[in-house]
């Protein structure tokens, strides 16, 4: 499992997206699931990282994502099995 840590980097915007991106790539080439950590805090973090995965352009590359129940401050992305 991949995993993304935004703590170090949550304050710029700029480095979050391009972080989240980097992410989502190298999880959709590996195949592997990709571990989003965000944080509890006030969600404003957790609400950016949701909406950054469900553009439409994004939200094609993986197959499923879930607010892990056990850990609200962390979000589980799933990707289909290449080919």
């Amino acid at each position: 499992m991949l995993t993304l840590d935004l703590h170090p980097i949550f304050r710029n915007n700029r480095d979050i997206e391009l972080a989240l991106r980097q992410a989502v790539f190298r999880a959709r080439h590996t195949g592997e699931p990709l571990q989003i950590i965000h944080g509890k805090g006030s969600g404003r973090l957790r609400d950016r990282v949701l909406a950054f995965l469900g553009q439409k352009h994004i939200r094609s590359l993986y197959d499923h994502l879930e607010v892990d129940p056990a850990n609200p401050g962390r979000i589980l992305v799933h990707f289909a099995p290449r080919p």
